[in-house]
């Protein structure tokens, strides 16, 4: 009998995991929470989904053959590691899958919001050329771009800055040599020092209690007054009050946000009525490409552990 690999994903990933499915596996895809998911628990082996969420005692319970929990997705704050320890069952996520995309969307937002490119559509759409104004805009080339955390989605995103002339500099727990800084064209500052010197700051680190609200007003306040701030990781490593306090007093100049403290936002959140951001739903990293190469990573971890080798991409408290 095959093992099997249960996949919890949106329908748009049904049709391409079955196209990827190794041999010598069975794929159930279900629906988290139905009867047939509870059913198909009892003999999976292994967990496939944007499942972060379901990583609790009842899943352990209900899943006594699992060997692997394989991420869709780069995040797992919804996880329950304490329990997830216990139960001693490895935790992947999507080994980077997403990571170009994400980095793209983190440059996207800076240029949009360098450009004020929402305000220039709006204006043009309703027949007011420059809206009777040439706004002040800005060019990236030579501004100054501090990345929080440098892994690999920070790492593309150094890189794609550089490609913009602009000088990189970064804070990160797990500090590079400095002849792999010297490879990437990074520069190792402290965060208030990062904070301090840079025109734009882009936010990607985890969701974790070290992370969770690490931008507060005290550290807004560091700002320069024309910086962006580009956050791509998760809303709540942003005090989204506060943020909007610095945003609406003009002591930063703008801000480009894919995430938010809730998802979605309320409809009443105050910064949908402010003019220097620039806003999308949590829509970095969903890709057709990234969107494929999560598939892939994730069945080539299934093939490692049934092959009896460690899986890749086991998440830091787990690794």
């Amino acid at each position: 009998m095959n093992p099997k690999i249960v996949l919890v994903a949106p329908s748009d990933a049904h049709e391409p995991a079955r196209t990827m499915l190794p041999s010598g596996f069975d794929l159930l895809i279900e629906a988290a929470g139905s009867p047939a998911y509870a059913a198909a628990l009892r003999e999976a082996e292994y967990l496939v989904g944007f499942v972060d969420m379901l990583v609790k005692e009842s899943l352990y319970q209900a899943a006594p053959r699992l060997r692997l929990i394989q991420l869709l997705s780069a995040g797992y704050d919804r996880a329950d590691i304490a329990t997830a320890r216990r139960a001693g069952v490895p935790i992947a996520n999507n080994g980077g899958a997403n990571a170009v995309a994400v980095a793209e969307h983190a440059l996207l937002l800076m240029l949009a919001v360098s450009r004020r490119l929402i305000w220039q559509h709006a204006s043009v759409s309703a027949g007011r050329w420059r809206g009777n104004a040439t706004p002040r805009v800005h060019e990236l080339r030579s501004r100054t771009l501090g990345i929080v955390g440098l892994g690999t989605i920070g790492k593309k995103t150094a890189r794609l800055a550089a490609a913009f002339g602009m000088p990189v500099q970064y804070y990160d727990i797990a500090r590079l040599s400095e002849d792999a800084e010297d490879a990437l064209g990074v520069r190792f500052r402290l965060l208030r020092e990062l904070l301090r010197t840079s025109d734009i700051v882009s936010l990607h680190v985890p969701l974790n209690p070290s992370t969770q609200g690490m931008l507060g007003a005290a550290e807004l306040a560091l700002m320069k007054p024309d910086a962006i701030l580009v956050n791509t990781s998760r809303g709540p490593v942003v005090d989204e009050p506060a943020l909007h306090r610095a945003l609406s007093a003009g002591a930063i100049a703008g801000a480009g946000l894919d995430v938010f403290a809730e998802e979605p936002p309320p409809v009443d959140n105050p910064l949908f009525k402010l003019d220097n951001v620039v806003l999308s739903a949590h829509l970095a990293g969903p890709t057709f490409e990234s969107n494929i190469a999560r598939l892939r990573n994730a069945f080539d971890n299934v093939q490692r552990v049934a092959r009896g080798e460690p899986p890749l991409w086991v998440i830091p408290e787990l690794g």
